[in-house]
């Protein structure tokens, strides 16, 4: 019989695969049937600082145009925020009651203004952890690379201070120096780093000549980078690391684990399948580990990242040297 359970961020999980945060994750109901179909842990669908302050501005415009009295203006400030944050709350207390596995938090952020302080009602209402879910994008010619790495060490130490539950960091991977970023993060004081987020892309139209959105969901190709990173970075870094983007089977959950990671996380997979489609994936993870006489998740985690693996050179190789200087190959 095949054992699935593990651990992650000090938490005792029955499955290595998680429902990361989605429109999946947003009602009890839902997360329910995601318990019933084997999933570890669920990350409750973000919640938006970003989506705050737009809701702040749009109802600033049609409720503030003809008074610009300051007090009235923080009082809106403070009621959208309080019922966005009461909103969420109120989620959490009710999968608490609800679940039987943990309940993960999440923070859509970009700063570590004061809004952030709710993270102690987000402990308060039971939540077993927070992942803040950060992406600076490095767009801004009069920001150095310091700069806005700076950004997430200021996050983590704004939280830190306010809370005890584990705290986890979803992170990209547009930094100068990704090995040695994610070496400093695990220092930090968080229990995990999720590798990796993703982000709005646009698109264009060119018969109406506007700007859309692009690639809303992963698809298979993307899991290289996390299995990338996750290969070489595994059993060096000081908290755990989950995998995400690009986990479109079984295999993929697999091969993850096979990195090292401690965790995979699910989304876009859902949104093409259904829930019931965290059944299948575990159908698939306990039907290989079966073929393969793994008794337990552990036996075969991180048995092909670079520190296990025969080969460890072939994680640092950039270059298509096989399959273009070979012209037999072509």
């Amino acid at each position: 019989m095949t054992d699935l359970s593990c651990k992650y961020l000090g938490l005792s999980l029955k499955s290595p695969i998680i429902a990361a945060s989605s429109g999946f994750t947003d009602s009890v109901n839902k997360l329910i049937q995601l318990e019933e179909q084997g999933v570890g842990a669920v990350v409750l669908k973000s919640i938006f600082e970003e989506e705050i302050t737009l809701e702040y501005d749009k109802t600033l415009r049609e409720e503030a145009e003809n008074t610009g009295r300051e007090e009235f203006l923080d009082y809106l400030d403070v009621r959208i925020r309080q019922e966005n944050i009461q909103k969420y709350i109120q989620l959490i207390k009710d999968a608490k009651a609800k679940l039987s596995i943990p309940v993960i938090a999440s923070i859509n952020c970009k700063s570590s203004y004061e809004w952030m302080s709710f993270a102690e009602e987000i402990q308060k209402a039971g939540a077993d952890a927070l992942e803040l879910n950060v992406f600076v994008l490095p767009s801004a010619l009069n920001r150095s690379s310091e700069d806005n790495e700076r950004v997430y060490f200021e996050i983590v130490k704004f939280v830190k201070k306010r809370i005890t539950i584990p705290i986890v960091l979803k992170i990209s991977y547009y930094f100068s120096n990704l090995a040695q970023f994610i070496h400093d993060l695990s220092h930090s004081g968080i229990q995990g780093l999720v590798l990796f987020n993703r982000f709005y892309s646009p698109d264009f139209n060119i018969d109406t000549l506007e700007v859309s959105q692009s690639n809303v969901l992963s698809h298979s190709g993307e899991i290289s980078m996390p299995l990338r990173w996750i290969s070489m970075l595994s059993g060096k870094i000081a908290c755990d690391l989950s995998a995400s983007t690009g986990v479109s089977d079984g295999k993929a959950v697999i091969k993850l684990l096979l990195a090292g990671a401690d965790t995979v996380q699910v989304a876009s997979a859902f949104y093409r399948h259904g829930i019931g489609f965290a059944g299948i994936l575990h159908t698939e993870l306990r039907e290989w580990m079966e073929q393969h006489d793994f008794k337990t998740v552990e036996e075969f985690k991180g048995k092909l990242s670079q520190t296990q693996y025969g080969d460890p050179a072939v994680f640092e190789r950039v270059q298509f040297m096989k399959y273009f200087s070979d012209k037999e190959s072509l």
